[in-house]
């Protein structure tokens, strides 16, 4: 027997997760390794689990991620968007309550460029006015 699948992508500064969702035990596989095993701080485990906490969802959905890019602490946070995202295909009833918690919402903030010129993105040479 098939069962449906439901699939979200979060994004957080270059970091893109492709997550996958399943009706299962609560398993959450991450680029084919367990969850522990690719997060090993708390922290970060914590932050993908917010969603489904807040759906009462968790321990009912198996996870399936593929991340690249980006660092750990933006890993985390795109799969937790995507998550997000996939429970919302999974049910459309949870959009209202998942976006209020802000989960839904793609944070757009990302690393400044450097400017030609300058020594940085914002630092500049130092102004003498005589």
């Amino acid at each position: 027997m098939i069962q449906d699948c439901y699939y979200g992508t979060g994004r957080r500064k270059t970091a893109v997760a492709r997550t996958r969702l399943q009706q299962g035990q609560g398993t959450i596989r991450v680029n084919g390794r367990s969850l522990e095993d690719y997060f090993p701080r708390e922290t970060l485990r914590m932050i993908i689990h917010q969603p489904l906490r807040h759906v009462n969802m968790q321990g009912k959905m198996d996870i399936w991620v593929t991340i690249d890019g980006g660092g750990v602490s933006g890993q985390a946070q795109a799969i937790r968007h995507g998550i997000s995202r996939a429970l919302v295909h999974y049910d459309p009833d949870l959009k209202k309550s998942l976006k209020d918690a802000g989960f839904l919402t793609r944070d757009a903030r990302s690393k400044e460029r450097k400017k030609y010129g300058q020594p940085g993105a914002r630092a500049k040479p130092q102004y003498s006015k005589r």
